[in-house]
């Protein structure tokens, strides 16, 4: 069982589909910013090949989840009114914009550490998400093809990752420190995304 409240809630069906709603412009605004940061950090002066090819591939897997997103925030009932409308929470937004801090001021290799090191958990909450939009809240195929994408298994993806950490220097002690933030900040937005009526 997960740790995260609202993946626990969701898990058993009794998250609000507001919950829901709010998990869907909130991503709609996380997914375009992390994919202009990596584009930006694939462009670095300082990225090696191997890692401008990891951030280029981790781009690209974020249009393609973007793509999927759309389908999920219909299933909660979410127009096109309501996106450009849309207030982000600050406590959700943290992650994306620290995100865009790295893209400018880290070392693209120590990137490529510190976000890996957090592939796993967020991609077992995605896995987690997918069954329960299927078993307690009835959404189709379609609308749980978001969560299903990052839940699928990405060896290509830790392939290039590891390339690019082995071709790039790695500062362990930076590392640590992006790592531990970029938890924080993405359980700031899990538990703003809790505290939403």
């Amino acid at each position: 069982m997960t740790t995260n409240p609202v993946v626990a809630r969701i898990s058993t069906g009794t998250a609000p589909r507001e919950t829901l709603a709010t998990l869907a412009l909130e991503q709609h605004l996380v997914i375009p910013a992390d994919r202009r940061a990596f584009l930006h950090l694939a462009q670095r002066e300082t990225a090696t090949p191997e890692a401008t090819d990891f951030f280029e591939f981790l781009a690209a897997g974020e249009a393609m989840a973007g793509e999927r997103l759309t389908a999920f925030a219909e299933a909660c009932g979410v127009d096109e009114i309501r996106l450009r409308t849309y207030e982000p929470l600050p406590g959700c937004q943290a992650y994306p914009a620290y995100v865009a801090w790295l893209a400018l001021n880290a070392e693209p290799t120590d990137v490529v550490r510190a976000l890996t090191s957090n592939f796993a958990e967020w991609g077992g909450y995605c896995a987690t998400i997918a069954r329960a939009l299927r078993d307690h809240y009835g959404f189709t195929e379609e609308a749980c093809g978001f969560f299903d994408f990052f839940a699928e298994p990405a060896p290509e993806l830790e392939l290039r990752a590891t390339a690019a950490m082995q071709a790039g220097k790695v500062n362990e002690s930076s590392v640590t420190t992006y790592s531990t933030l970029l938890k924080a900040y993405e359980a700031s937005f899990w538990n703003t995304l809790g505290a939403t009526p």
